[in-house]
Parts: structure tokens; sequence; C-alpha cells
């Protein structure tokens, strides 16, 4: 097993619109476990739950909100790990797992740090506390809400007592701060930066997974990005034609069928017309999806980059009033395709559900998923500079 596992300040789970959005942003990072955090929830049911995670092999662990503050909920793939034992403390969701592939024994906690320094310093000690109770590799995620050096926050010139103490933690936990990709900062209100959010893992856990790295992903609808630490990247092939309920949202679609319907002219028995008609509009769908509606799921992500790409931006200089339209425009865009993609996914389940039930057959996608991760290459160095683009990629390794 190659876990993905994320971590994100979403800035609140009580609206149900918000919910969704996370929920797309769960399937599409295909994570294993998932630690959200400043939740400002009381309390957590199966129905909140199956908001944020569709399925029934989900479970959760979570520490409720003070007031309308804080909160932290831990969410996993019981086909993944298995729960061993939890704590729940004040700042931390922590839980001993088991994977299901191998009976690797682990540990994880979910952390949100408090914002002043002197009650930070109780989750130094929870952390510790945790640490010594549970013999195990540790992976340990979340917002931390201080940074390590002044190098991670905009503005900030001299070492604080409170960075010193986040690393005299690290250093006391025996704990290895990874590198973040594809970004510095994880929380920004667009005038100032810093490193809040990160993952920090035990020795024993990098050596089972020799392969991990952190990175920074897109972020919608927070002040904060979420990161994921990844064992190892997938990529999945082609798949067959069908037939997708979205593209019935699209304005006049109908009627474009309608028109190629009718201009197929065709001889031979009715049973053949009808099945050459079908052939024939199969095409005609698969060129206007190509060409004019486009792939959703990739459209997103090509508006998710420029997205980024805006945000690394800010971190450098000030935006001008084009490009702080052209956020808010990618924004909105970005929400209506994952409403598209919604429909395209409850599509999906409905026929996976009616035609398999609830058997085994996530085991085997998994299955087929830790082979395409292991033949998988997430970067490569092209003359000097790293490359991530997966077609240039293709080109260079084929030259």
């Amino acid at each position: 097993m190659k876990p993905k596992i994320v971590s994100w300040n979403v800035r609140g789970l009580n609206e149900g619109d918000k919910r969704l959005r996370i929920r797309n942003m769960i399937r599409e990072w295909k994570a294993d476990i998932v630690c959200l955090q400043e939740t400002k929830l009381k309390g957590m049911d199966r129905e909140i739950v199956r908001s944020l995670w569709s399925g029934v092999h989900v479970d959760w662990a979570y520490l409720a909100s003070n007031g309308a503050s804080g909160g932290i909920v831990v969410l996993w793939d019981r086909r993944v790990v298995e729960r061993v034992e939890e704590f729940i403390g004040n700042y931390t969701v922590a839980c001993s797992f088991q994977s299901i592939a191998d009976n690797y024994r682990w540990a994880f906690a979910g952390v949100y740090g408090a914002n002043s320094d002197s009650e930070r310093n109780l989750l130094w000690d929870e952390l510790a506390g945790i640490h010594s109770v549970w013999d195990l590799p540790w992976c340990i995620g979340g917002d931390f809400n201080v940074v390590r050096f002044p190098s991670e926050a905009s503005g900030s010139r001299r070492l604080r007592p409170a960075m010193e103490a986040f690393s005299e933690c690290i250093f006391y936990l025996n704990l290895v701060d990874l590198p973040i990709a594809r970004g510095i900062a994880t929380w920004s209100n667009n005038q100032s930066w810093s490193r809040l959010d990160r993952f920090l893992i035990s020795p024993e856990w990098e050596s089972h997974f020799p392969e991990v790295w952190q990175k920074r992903l897109a972020r919608i609808g927070s002040d904060h990005w979420p990161i994921m630490i990844d064992c190892g990247g997938i990529r999945k092939g082609r798949r067959p034609f069908k037939f997708e309920n979205m593209w019935l949202k699209s304005e006049g679609f109908v009627d474009r069928v309608k028109q190629w319907w009718s201009s197929y002219q065709l001889q031979g028995t009715p049973s053949f017309i009808f099945a050459a008609k079908l052939k024939a509009l199969k095409k005609d769908l698969q060129t206007w999806n190509l060409e004019s509606f486009g792939n959703v799921g990739e459209t997103k992500k090509a508006k998710l980059a420029e997205l980024q790409a805006l945000e690394r931006l800010q971190e450098v200089q000030h935006l001008t009033q084009a490009e702080k339209d052209r956020k808010v425009e990618l924004g909105a865009e970005i929400e209506r395709l994952i409403l598209l993609e919604e429909v395209s996914w409850r599509q999906k389940s409905r026929a996976l559900w009616l035609r398999e039930g609830d058997r085994c057959t996530g085991f085997f996608h998994r299955i087929a998923n830790s082979h395409r991760r292991n033949n998988n290459i997430e970067m490569l160095k092209v003359d000097g500079m790293e490359c991530r683009d997966e077609q240039e990629i293709h080109n260079h390794v084929v030259g």
C-alpha cells in the first residue's frame, strides 16, 4: 500500500454547498486518509460524513469545535486501513492504523494548533504524550499555526521563541520535516503568506514508504492550501465510451443530437440502420466532446493550475486588477465544473452499484492502482529543468 494523505484547514463545514465542493476535491485527490481542520462543528454524524466522502467504506474520528471555532475530523477508507485505537485530545485526533494490504501498524495524528504561543506549548506536550504511548511509526499532519523559520513567512526577519519551540518538539520526537513541492506558502490572505500547514514523519515511516513526498494542492473556498503526502503517483488509462448525463446540461445538446440523427442516410434492414446510426452518433459525440464540450476533469485541472499560478505570483508581487478579476472568474468557473463532475460521478456510482452491488470491486481497483503507482514517473529532470507534464515526460523517454 502506498497511501495518499491530505490535510486541509477548510474554515468551516456548516454549509452544504461547501461540503459538496470539498467532496469533489476529495474524490479528485483519490486520498486514502483525509484530515480536515477548523470544521466549526460540535458534532459529526454519518449524514455529514457521507456529504464529504461518498461510499459505505468510510470511517471517521473527530474533535468537536470549541464554540464556533476549531474542530478536527479524520476520515479514512476502511478498505485501506483499519483503526486499532484512537485518542482525542485538545488539539489532536490520533489513530493507530493497521494497513489491510500488509498488516503494517502505524499511527497518524491530525493537528490544529492554537493561535497563542502559550496554548501551543500544550500541543507539543500532547504530541509527546501520544508519541510515548504508541511505540509506532508516525505521520503527523495539520495546521500547526506556527512556522519553523523566518523564511516561511512574509515579512518575518527573526527567529522567534515559538519557532524554536516547534523545532525542539520535532527534534525531541525524532521527526522528519519534509520539503514541500508546488509552492512555498500554505496560507495566504492575499496580503501576507506563511507555511502553517505541514506533514512530519518518523524515520521508520519513511523507511517503509521510501518514495514519499509532500506537495501543495490547488485551493478553493479557504485561505489555506490543501497539502498531500504522497507515497506514489497514479494515472489511469483510456476509458471506453459512455454517454455522460452531464452533456444534457449543455445548451442545445438535445437539438444537436436530433440533427445528427436525422443526417444519417443509410440502407439496409431496420436493425442494421439502427446499429449503424448508433455507431455514427458515438463518433459524433466523441468528436463534439473532444472539440467543443471538452474533458471536464482536464479543464478543471487546467483552471486549477492557472489559479495556482496566480496564487504563486501573488506571493511575490501585487496582482493587477485584471489578474484579480481573473482569479474571481476562475473560482466561479471551477465551481461550475465541479457541479458537472458531480452529475457524472453520481451516474457512475449508480451504475457501479446496480452492476456490482456491495462487493469487493474497489479492492481490485486498488490493486490495479498500486501497479500504476509503481510504474509512474511523477517528475523528470529534462536538461536540468523539472518536468511534470505527462506528455513531455513521455516524449522525452521515447526520444
